[in-house]
This record gives structure tokens, sequence and C-alpha cells, in this order.
């Protein structure tokens, strides 16, 4: 032992006193004595390492301070020991003094030093209470799950999102990134023309302030704030469920100038403000909108690709479909507001309205030459002339309208004579022999329209058909069956004795055929022909 410790004072410089405190505690190892000291800082372990004094009785007769019998000739356990355990019992609060029970079993006599200890006898331990559980749930805007959670919480969680989308994409705002204030400009006294160029100046991020045409250029390409839906998309499904109103949706990319031109065309036209105020959910979002990634996910996958731009659609809010899309090029505002009311005519949000089915399949392959519209053969040429054709070819087709999926066109019928059903049917009875008296086969076909002059009590009627439109003047007494006479004496190219509907608002117009233009609501009004197959 004098050994080990020596080598303890050589090698670490301590006390004897400390190193053999270290020595006892390694059972005489130097080597372990020494690992020992340098872990613990060469600290003073005090008298708990102390050489055992051996016991003055050879028997000691357990009571409540010394409850076990302990015998002078066994090694004594240093785990009932108060200076190593730390523990030792105020003789005030100690229990009753009673002798040992010979026949008491160990668990009757660990359940006593227990309660002796710990359980009671007035003694009280500073002991701290269990860390309480805690359960942390990842939230979003609208899923309140506080029953103090309101309107305020959402909007506090939608402002977190976009400051982190911020964060993740710094984009300065500017007259064509313009970002929303917190505080809307209505909430403002739009009388105030200081307020409005403050307000102008923060949605812009003060690019508006640099002179008076960036002021009005501001203005300009601001984005219709008063129109927009504020919320989430399944917010944005659950409203037009609600109100019956279509999802009308634009995801604006803001490096592109004809996403930025639709806020100056078409967001701020009057007769589009009012047609979307009354029979759409408006929902404008960036392409990096956080609330813009469940619409993304689902219509349009391609939104990384510049030339997808600008894109505008029409979502069903009770089964999600996509109804109607614009992509890459948007019409003028005034053939925008005119499909819309085409489509508004084709399409109802009512529970017993039938809609339009697709009758065709997507044309994948590229269109003959004969069949592009005068726009599309200068493109073309103009490709081929810059020897780009094969690039042309590898560049993906823009997305097809489903509406126009609806549709019946003459042209996708094969220019090389009937088809091989047509052929077997030669020898079947024809339609005009099979057919049953019909109401439309009671109109005449011998009475060509005459328009009669401009004036008092005539209207104009617009004719939409796959092929374009037609515009007709009639006076407001004639009844409706005249536009059925005119398109059975003068009908559509390519669709000589086909049989057709005229639809308005939804409500095919055979059964009002009697009833005069004005009465069926068609004064300067559209009526859709669809072709029966």
């Amino acid at each position: 032992m004098d050994e080990a410790i020596a080598s303890v004072i050589t090698v670490t410089g301590s006390t004897p006193e400390i190193a053999a405190q270290y020595v006892q505690l390694a059972d005489g190892d130097p080597n372990q004595a020494i690992q020992l000291f340098f872990e613990n800082g060469g600290a003073d372990l005090g008298v708990a390492f102390q050489q055992p004094q051996p016991s003055t009785t050879s028997h000691s007769t357990g009571d409540a301070q010394n409850p076990i019998n302990l015998d002078a000739d066994e090694n004594i356990s240093d785990d009932n020991d108060p200076e190593i355990t730390g523990f030792r019992k105020s003789p005030v609060h100690a229990a009753p003094s009673r002798p040992m029970n010979d026949f008491e079993d160990d668990e009757a006599m660990a359940r006593r030093l227990q309660e002796e200890m710990y359980g009671g006898n007035g003694i009280e331990h500073n002991v701290r209470a269990p860390i309480a559980r805690q359960v942390e749930t990842l939230v979003g805007p609208g899923a309140n799950p506080f029953a103090a959670a309101g309107p305020e919480y959402d909007a506090a969680i939608e402002e977190r999102l976009r400051a982190f989308q911020t964060r993740r994409n710094p984009v300065r705002p500017g007259i064509f990134n313009q970002h929303e204030p917190p505080t809307s400009i209505w909430d403002r006294d739009v009388r105030d023309a200081d307020a409005g160029r403050s307000f102008l100046a923060e949605s812009t991020g003060g690019a508006s302030e640099a002179s008076s045409r960036s002021t009005r250029l501001a203005r300009l390409f601001q984005p219709p704030w008063d129109l927009m839906f504020k919320g989430e998309w399944d917010a944005a499904r659950d409203e037009g469920k609600e109100h019956k109103k279509w999802l009308l949706v634009d995801i604006q990319d803001p490096s592109i100038f004809d996403c930025q031109a639709l806020n100056r065309d078409l967001w701020k036209n009057e007769g589009i403000i009012d047609t979307v105020k009354e029979n759409f959910v408006f929902i404008q979002y960036n392409k990096d909108d956080p609330r813009a990634a469940q619409y993304i996910q689902y219509y349009f996958p391609t939104y990384e690709n510049q030339d997808e731009y600008p894109h505008v659609a029409i979502v069903d809010p009770r089964t999600g479909e996509q109804i109607k899309l614009w992509s890459r090029k948007v019409p003028s505002a005034a053939e925008f507001l005119m499909q819309l009311h085409e489509f508004l005519d084709r399409y109802s949000l009512d529970n017993n309205a039938r809609n339009p089915v697709a009758k065709r399949k997507s044309e994948a392959k590229e269109k003959p030459l004969d069949q592009l519209s005068e726009e599309e053969q200068l493109e073309r040429a103009l490709q081929a002339s810059l020897g780009s054709q094969e690039d042309a070819a590898l560049k993906p087709a823009a997305a097809e309208d489903p509406d126009a999926l609806t549709r019946s066109i003459g042209d996708v019928r094969s220019a090389d004579g009937p088809s091989i059903a047509e052929a077997m049917d030669l020898d079947e009875p024809s339609a005009a022999t099979t057919s049953e008296t019909t109401p439309f086969s009671l109109i005449p076909s011998d009475r060509p329209h005459v328009e009669p002059p401009a004036g008092p009590g005539i209207t104009r009627v617009q004719i939409r058909h796959p092929g374009g439109r037609i515009v007709r003047r009639f006076a407001e007494a004639d009844p409706v069956q005249r536009i059925y006479e005119f398109l059975k004496a003068e009908p559509l190219e390519g669709r000589e004795g086909k049989d057709f509907e005229l639809v308005s608002m939804g409500k095919n117009l055979i059964d009002s055929r009697q009833e005069t233009i004005e009465a069926a609501a068609l004064k300067n009004g559209t009526v859709m022909v669809e072709f029966v197959e």
C-alpha cells in the first residue's frame, strides 16, 4: 500500500493523505488510482475513504437508529454508512424503538425500512417533482389545435409561413413584384391620397417613390387585392362550395412580364371584375407562395418552365376537377370576358345540371399544316427558317384546355374517306328512315333569315359554334325558333344535315322555341351550338 501511495505522489504531486484516498478507492492499484485522480481533478474525497474503525462491540442490537444487527467479525458494508450515502436520520423524528422480530421476513423488513426512511413519521424530504410530460405538435393555418384559437391565430401562423418563404426566397418587393401590406387598403381612408400613396410605397418596398412615372406604373400593375381570396386552397374550395362559385386561379411568375400584364389588362377590366365577383372565387398566387403548393402539385407540375406562363384555370370546387385552362397565351380582355360568359352558359354548379364531358382525346401529335391558324403557320415558318425545327419538336406541347375536349371538331375526321365502321354500315337503314319524329325534325329548314335593320325592338344574338361565332340581328318579338330555322337553312360548313342543340345559360332552348327572344332572355345574349353525335 505504501509503495502504491508513493507512486501516486510521484506522478501526481498530491499530498500523502489525498494519494491514500485514491489508492484505497482503487484497491491498491497505483495506475488506476492515478487515472481516478486526474479524472476527478485531484479533488479531496474527505473522510469517506478513511480506514474503517473496528467495532467496539461484538454484537449490536437493532433499533430505530441502527436497525440491522452487525457482527464484529464480518466486513462492514459501505452501503449503509451515513458518511457515504449522505443520508442521516433525524433523531427528533425517529420512529419509536421496537425489538427485531426474529421471524420477520426480508420483504417486511424492507418495507419497514422504506417507511422509516422515506414514507412517513413526519419526515420531510426535499425531493423535486417529476418532470411534466410535454407534447409538441406541428400546426398550420386552419388546424385550430386550441379551443381559444381564432382567426388571429390562423393569421399569425400564415404570417409566419410567409416570413419563412420570404427568407427562403429573398425577392425584394418592387413595381412588378408587389406584396400586400398587413393592413389592407380598404381598412384605410381611401379619400386620403397620402394614405393610398403610403400603401403603394409599402407594397412596392419603396420602389414607387422613385419618380412620378414609377408611381403610375405601380398603380397600373398593382395586383387586384380587393378581388383576390386571401386564404389557403382548401379554404377557397370551401368558399366556392358554400356560395356555388367556380375557382378562378391565376399562378404568376413575377419575372415574366406577360403575367404582370394580366394585372393591367384583365383584372382591372370592369366587366371582368363584375363577372368574377358574381360567379368566381378568384385566387392569385405567386409560384413560390406556400399556399400555391397544393394546386401546383395536382394541376401545374411544369411550373418551373417559364414557357408555361401565363397560367389561368377554372376549377370545380366540389370535385377539384380542372374544367378550363388558358396556358402560355391569354386572350384580350374583351375576348376573355366573352369566354367567361360562354363558360357560364355551358357549365353550372347546380346539382341537377348536366355539364359537358370530353368527346375526344387530347391530340398529342403535331397538327397538319392545313389545320393550323395563320398565326401558328407563321410561327412554324419562322422556326423552319431559323433551322430550329428539331428544337421545336423537342419542346413539349402546351397543356390542352379540358373544355376544348368537350367540343366536336370537324377537322378531326380522317381525310382519307369514311371510317371502317361507316363502310360496314352501308347496308344498314339510313338514320333518316329510322329516326323518330322529334321537335327538332319539325322545324323547317327552308326559311332563310333576313336581318332586320338596326333600330328599336331589334337585338343582336351571338351564336357560338365549334368553329367560331356568328352575330345576327333579330327582332325581340321573333320566336326562338327563328334561330333554329336560320341554322337549318344556312348550315355551318361541314355540318349539313347534322342535328344540333341550342343552349343558353345551361338550358336547352328546344322547349322554349315558341317563346320570344326577349322572353327567353336572349337580348344581346349568347347561344351555344352543340352538335348531336
